[in-house]
């Protein structure tokens, strides 16, 4: 797991677009807190429409998603519009504070732009279809998931590279182990 510096209280400081704590919401139940890279990013693309393919599935376990971005309310809704998340939970940190918190850190040279990023770049964004747009963000910050129940962080998946793609099945898996 990563380095976090996150205690209960910075959970609860934590609101969504709706004005929800992150820590009430933790307390009703376990919650995918889902870290974003920018939205013009491939992989970001491709993550919003893995979780869009799942949500039903997640939700029925009785987890909450809610996303962290980089960018204004506005702009988060029309992307999660596009990707038929409409009315999912997010939170707009455009200054990345939550994403250090949660130990997210700055990706590397290889993490970015690596061959295995490349390939699976050219996978995702030509033969997938999700291309590339602009860079709406921090063009370096790493992404991640993590599972809170009650301002706890029960589990996580850190993104080794930026191509690296999640098993939302063993997510949910582990989640509703505990």
């Amino acid at each position: 797991m990563a380095e976090t510096k996150v205690n209960a209280s910075i959970i609860r400081q934590m609101k969504t677009n709706e004005g929800a704590s992150l820590g009430e919401l933790s307390e009703e139940s376990t919650v995918f807190l889902v870290f974003l890279r920018h939205f013009g990013c491939i992989f970001c693309r491709e993550s919003l429409v893995d979780i869009s393919r799942q949500r039903k599935i997640i939700e029925s376990k009785g987890i909450k998603l809610v996303f962290v971005h980089m960018d204004n309310e506005d702009t988060a809704e029309r992307y999660f519009s596009r990707y038929q998340l409409d009315g999912v939970a997010h939170i707009s940190d455009p200054e990345c504070h939550y994403y250090q918190l949660f130990g997210l850190v700055k990706g590397n040279f290889t993490q970015l732009f690596g061959l295995q990023s490349w390939i699976r770049g050219f996978q995702a964004g030509v033969m997938d279809g999700h291309g590339a747009g602009s860079i709406i963000g921090d063009g370096f910050q790493m992404p991640g998931i993590f599972a809170i129940q009650n301002c706890e962080i029960m589990d996580s998946f850190i993104h080794k590279l930026v191509s690296d793609r999640p098993d939302y099945d063993e997510l949910v898996r582990r989640c509703c182990e505990v």
